[in-house]
């Protein structure tokens, strides 16, 4: 059994009009939702062996600062230049080459790749993904390489205006 958490990057900004998409930095409450999910993730014990994130500057920086809130070393994380897609297909490989030493994984990209991918994976998934949520997926696989369409289930889905509320955490199909 394998647990892989997969996160839509937080909000960003389109303040800064020159940057490149690569560039686009989070805005004030992309920022706050990030930390708002990884206060939640604490929250719910999450502890993934490996963060792996695109390395654009919106997903790089939900990453680390959920890592922060997780307490998982910054320095750990890694960042693939192919998890920069918006194909779920370009991240299966990603996830199966994933070492096997590694139970719990957390994966930080972009739409509509993360909701593709969490469609892929679970029979049941969540309708809309927005910034900053976070899909939990358990994988009825031994070894990573063994990722295949509907081999997953969803544990939970948070979204930051969930985060907002005393309403317990519910998911939302």
């Amino acid at each position: 059994m394998k647990t892989l958490y997969i996160v839509r990057h937080a909000k960003s900004s389109w303040k800064y009009p020159l940057l490149t998409d690569f560039e686009r930095p989070l805005n004030p409450r992309g920022r706050k939702n990030a930390r708002r999910m990884g206060a939640a993730l604490q929250g719910r014990a999450a502890q993934p062996d490996l963060i792996l994130s695109s390395p654009a500057n919106r997903a790089a920086t939900t990453a680390r600062l959920i890592a922060t809130a997780l307490e998982y070393p910054l320095e750990q994380i890694q960042y693939p230049a192919v998890l920069y897609q918006f194909d779920a297909q370009a991240l299966i490989p990603v996830v199966q080459q994933i070492d096997d030493a590694s139970q719990s994984v957390m994966l930080v990209g972009h739409q509509p790749a993360v909701s593709a991918l969490v469609a892929f994976i679970a029979e049941r998934a969540p309708s809309h993904f927005p910034t900053a949520a976070v899909c939990c997926l358990n994988l009825d696989i031994p070894a990573w390489a063994g990722i295949a369409g509907g081999c997953g289930q969803v544990v939970f889905f948070d979204r930051p205006k969930q985060q907002a509320s005393p309403s317990p955490s519910r998911v939302f199909f």
